[in-house]
């Protein structure tokens, strides 16, 4: 009598080609030590030891999916200026293709962090919205990249990069893309049509209100999946896990338990692995637990961080 074992297979993640749409941001970070309050005013003097630069935005979306091995392309809008060009620099470093505008009208997207002893003592946010001509040199680029990709991640930050979110989501569906949403704001109207948005509870709860029963939150997010034409809703819930709304089914998924250090882009981490999972074949409801499994990961980690294939699948 002979057992065969059957291996896991893993994905073919570094097939999939995935481009992310959306608002650009250099994420800084300056880490130091905390030795007496200002005599100025009653705040902690920080001495600054270390500097790190490292992707933010629709840009740390893209990083993600290029650390689990996908090829991944990023649209987007930056400054002409030294914040853009590291910008460029990183995604070079990282292997993503870079398909960025320079604005010579606006600065970079810039979000500066001050670290005191591994806590967060302060954020610095510099940002100005694109300006028209260079969104609409960005729209008749993204029409022209369709073809070569698989998946479309529109990482909205509400920034203004993604005014033309309607038309993006209707080029890609009539091209049979998969469209993937992270939306922003309080009228998701003009996300109707995508293939699935994946809002956190309190964007989510911005636009449906509040709720007092698991059957009443399913009431409002299928009501709210329907009436946007969406195959699926992914709810990211915090600690409360996730739960995916498709036509015939409501799957949810407790939080993958760890120890939480840093929660910050650990939504660009969920889309990026989905999309990599749905883009190499995976099912909704394979494609969601490895998602959890990444998130899980990265708020282990300070700051926005990455997962690679080899922490995702072992």
């Amino acid at each position: 009598m002979s057992t065969t074992l059957t291996t896991y297979q893993a994905p073919a993640l570094d097939k999939v080609r995935i481009l992310v749409v959306g608002d650009v941001m250099l994420d800084r970070y300056w880490f130091g030590d905390v030795g007496r309050i200002s005599p100025e005013a009653p705040v902690p003097i920080v001495r600054i030891e270390k500097r790190e630069a490292r992707l933010g935005g629709a840009a740390n979306v893209a990083r993600n999916a290029a650390a689990l091995g996908a090829h991944a392309g990023l649209l987007g809008v930056v400054g002409a200026d030294e914040a853009g060009a590291e910008v460029e620099h990183l995604l070079h470093g990282g292997g993503i293709h870079s398909y960025l505008k320079r604005d010579e009208a606006i600065s970079t997207i810039i979000k500066l962090r001050v670290i005191g002893r591994q806590q967060q003592m302060l954020r610095i946010d510099f940002e100005e919205a694109p300006s028209d001509s260079v969104l609409r040199n960005k729209l008749m680029q993204y029409k022209t990249l369709l073809p070569d990709y698989d998946v479309i991640v529109l990482s909205d930050y509400a920034k203004g990069s993604l005014v033309n979110v309607a038309d993006m989501i209707a080029s890609a569906r009539a091209e049979g893309k998969v469209v993937m949403v992270d939306p922003k704001g309080d009228d998701f109207a003009r996300y109707a049509g995508a293939t699935v948005l994946t809002p956190n509870k309190s964007e989510f709860k911005r636009i449906v209100g509040s709720w007092s029963s698991e059957e009443q939150l399913t009431t409002k997010a299928q009501n709210l999946r329907q009436e946007l034409r969406l195959d699926a809703l992914l709810l990211t819930r915090s600690e409360e896990g996730m739960t995916l709304y498709t036509e015939n089914d409501n799957f949810h998924i407790p939080a993958d338990a760890r120890e939480v250090f840093d929660v910050s882009g650990a939504g660009d981490t969920v889309i990026a692995t989905m999309a990599a999972m749905l883009g190499a074949g995976a099912g909704w409801q394979e494609a969601v637990q490895t998602a959890n499994r990444a998130g899980g990961i990265v708020v282990g980690k300070l700051g926005t961080a990455t997962v690679t294939r080899e922490e995702l699948f072992g």
